[in-house]
């Protein structure tokens, strides 16, 4: 409910907002502007009846004196039939210059303001205001949520690049948003007279005025008592007319002032709503506190941002709805599939399998997981896939399954139920990974469901891991499914193999660091942009490589950035790999076709804490890369395992010459088929006081390469932080462990 809140204001306003925010950036400026041109009196104090004086001298047609929020002293006169302003000095009254907004100040105030529409677009405004308060607080739940939690604010952010961007905008703008968003919506409302503002409680009108012979300014009592910094307006009485007084307004009230006797003939203060309206409309423009409207100003620039952003994300939600063809009904179907998914991605496995099941000959009814039933009369297996959201959250489309699952467990007259599988999809990198579809699994068999298959899951949507469930599931239906997912193939772009360097050809195990370059006839044409050729990348990104007559990409990560002019990676070959063999066949010259998907969640965070790198085989390509960019020579400590260190001492030249240079602080290998073999995560053992002592100190830990290892590292890191009170998943959680593991 909350993510369609938030997504139907914006697309309904966005135009609207898009302009008040650029409107208002522009003027957020002009505050500032003004409080650099103005003279503020250093010494002493300015009264209102001194600056008047001082400007009838100055200004014999001198008909009003303004005092803006900004402090500037502005005349406005009449001068031998032409009218005039000019600010002015106010311990001398004399002219500092011509006092006149811009033709374009005035337009873009009033495109602000009404959008140029007056009263109608008054109202639009308003009403887009409201829009604005909507799109924050709805915006503020749903970062809350993601990032599990207020506490996890400023916790580093994970999703695609739009993701990022969009949620790294909304946290640094929101509350410059709310606050433009209230008050503007105030002062909508007082507009339209829905909110009394005060500002029609004006003095009693003088009955009558002594109409004598009128003092100079400076002899004016009532005007002596009020300070300089005090005044908003002071209109002079008409020039001859002594009948005529002095209106004043000031910060406290608004008054008229006799010209003969100087005395107040009617008086009335601020009601106590005017001041808040007054307040309101200071923090809504800045005036009066310039560097608050410059904070505003670039507050709203954060919402074109955040408007491009919210419209990819929505059209990419919308791209990827679900599309089911020939589902079958779900009383007739003997395999039910309930899907839950946040911004749709589940379901494009979910159609995969579904076709691939209507292929083996079954009727497949599949939906939400919101739509459970009380029975299904022919179903004789149910398949959920679901991914996390938030904290361990529910997905928006299944956030109401386990209440219904309690609940029409209790109704359901179906003797037997059927038997099921959970799938559960997820990011490793959050401390939450596939907590709900957990909770999914464990609901069922504590209600009695038996299952078809264990619970699994599938990380950062693995097309690998996804195919493998698929033999699985063949196994347990007794009947061959074969479940090939391919994502939407992104655009690619040609590479052609600089450089290899092998390894590990006398222990049976292949494996080249290969180095590619842009094609040269590309890269000559994207100079003339001024780059290399190559897309733009960092160390620990995966490179997604298309080997020749298959659809499916596979990925590796990178280890090195595209500021190194050169794309590398690290392979291994494998007995039946199709992409490996692949590249293992490639030499210089030869070329392929890659894509990037960036992986921000796996880098080192920027500051000076210590970094520990762990990985084995060729999980040390990334780990490479982050040493290679440690020009600030930051503590950095690895930790490799490898096999043989005459064979397959990868990258060995590479850190030695770091650690002679200090980019890298401590070098750890160990290797596995020697005489004293040992694996990383014995090493690490090793020295778990050292280790112990870095993360007290808030250092951080990324680790690569195979799952097995990855688990192996996390039990011993485990054993080792307990006596600090700390644990694996409380450094996951404050982003300061991160894994890319296979």
């Amino acid at each position: 409910m909350v993510r369609q809140l938030h997504s139907l204001p914006g697309l309904i306003a966005s135009l609207f907002l898009l302009v008040l925010a650029i409107s208002g950036a522009i003027l957020s400026i002009d505050p500032g502007l003004e409080r650099l041109s103005i003279h503020v009196p250093s010494t002493g104090q300015v009264s209102v009846a001194d600056l008047a004086q001082r400007v009838a001298l100055n200004y014999p047609g001198a008909e009003q004196i303004k005092r803006t929020a900004s402090g500037t002293v502005v005349v406005y006169y009449s001068n031998a039939g032409q009218s005039g302003a000019d600010s002015i000095d106010p311990l001398n009254g004399k002219r500092i210059a011509n006092h006149a907004n811009s033709s374009f100040s005035r337009w873009v105030k009033q495109l602000h303001r009404s959008l140029l529409l007056d009263t109608p677009g008054r109202a639009v405004v308003g009403i887009a205001a409201i829009f604005m308060l909507i799109l924050t607080l709805t915006g503020a739940v749903l970062l809350i949520r993601r990032l599990g939690g207020w506490r996890n604010l400023i916790r580093p952010l994970r999703g695609n690049l739009n993701q990022r961007l969009h949620a790294q905008a909304g946290r640094i703008v929101i509350i410059g948003l709310i606050l433009s968003a209230l008050t503007g919506i105030y002062m909508s409302a007082a507009t339209f007279g829905f909110i009394y503002d005060g500002k029609q409680d004006e003095p009693d009108f003088p009955a009558s005025v002594n109409g004598g012979q009128a003092k100079p300014p400076a002899n004016l009592s009532a005007l002596q008592a009020i300070d300089l910094s005090n005044l908003r307006e002071l209109v002079y009485p008409r020039s001859g007319d002594l009948s005529d007084f002095y209106s004043l307004r000031t910060t406290q009230g608004d008054g008229y002032v006799d010209q003969a006797t100087g005395e107040l003939l009617s008086y009335r203060a601020h009601a106590g709503m005017r001041d808040i309206y007054d307040l309101v409309y200071l923090l809504h423009t800045g005036e009066g506190l310039w560097w608050l409207g410059l904070l505003l100003g670039v507050c709203a620039l954060g919402v074109p941002l955040l408007s491009a952003t919210g419209v990819q994300m929505w059209w990419q939600r919308r791209r990827d709805r679900p599309r089911i063809t020939n589902n079958g009904q779900a009383q007739a179907a003997d395999i039910v599939m309930l899907v839950g998914s946040e911004n749709n991605s589940t379901w494009g496995f979910a159609s995969v399998l579904n076709d691939a099941l209507r292929l083996a000959g079954h009727t497949v009814h599949t939906s939400t997981m919101n739509t459970l039933l009380p029975q299904y009369r022919s179903a004789k297996h149910v398949f959920i896939l679901t991914s996390t959201y938030g904290d361990g959250e529910a997905p928006s489309c299944a956030n109401q399954f386990l209440t219904r699952l309690a609940s029409l467990n209790k109704k359901t007259v179906q003797t037997t139920k059927p038997t099921f599988a959970v799938l559960g999809f997820g990011d490793r990198q959050f401390p939450q990974f596939c907590k709900f579809a957990k909770d999914v699994d464990a609901a069922l068999l504590s209600l009695g469901w038996q299952h078809l298959m264990a619970f699994e899951t599938i990380d950062k949507q693995s097309e690998q891991e996804f195919s493998r469930w698929g033999k699985s599931l063949s196994q347990a239906i007794g009947q061959d499914i074969t479940l090939k997912y391919v994502p939407r193939r992104p655009a690619t772009c040609s590479l052609e193999l600089l450089e290899r360097i092998d390894y590990g050809v006398e222990i049976n195990t292949p494996t080249s660091i290969l180095r590619f370059i842009a094609v040269p006839e590309d890269k000559r044409l994207r100079r003339f942009f001024g780059s290399n050729g190559l897309p733009n990348f960092s160390s620990g990104d995966l490179v997604g490589i298309l080997p020749p007559n298959s659809t499916m990409p596979r990925f590796y990560s990178l280890a090195s950035g595209s500021r190194d002019n050169v794309l590398e990676i690290c392979v291994r070959k494998h007995a039946d790999g199709v992409c490996s063999g692949f590249l293992h066949s490639l030499q210089p010259g030869d070329r392929i076709d890659a894509f990037i998907s960036p992986n921000p969640n796996f880098r080192p965070v920027s500051g000076k804490a210590p970094v520990i790198l762990i990985g084995a085989g060729t999980g040390i390509g990334p780990l490479v890369g982050f040493i290679r960019n440690n020009k600030a020579r930051r503590p950095m400590y690895l930790y490799w395992g490898g096999r043989d260190p005459e064979s397959d001492f990868l990258y060995e030249p590479e850190l030695r010459g770091y650690i002679k240079d200090e980019r890298l602080t401590q070098l750890n290998v160990t290797f596995s088929r020697v005489k004293d073999r040992a694996y990383v995560q014995d090493r690490i053992g090793d020295d778990a006081v050292q280790t112990r002592h870095l993360i007290e100190q808030g250092g951080q830990v990324l680790v690569c390469g195979g799952r097995e290892m990855a688990n192996s590292v996390s039990e011993k890191l485990d054993r080792i932080l307990s006596p600090a009170r700390l644990s694996v998943k409380e450094l996951k959680a404050a982003g300061r462990y991160r894994e890319d593991v296979y």
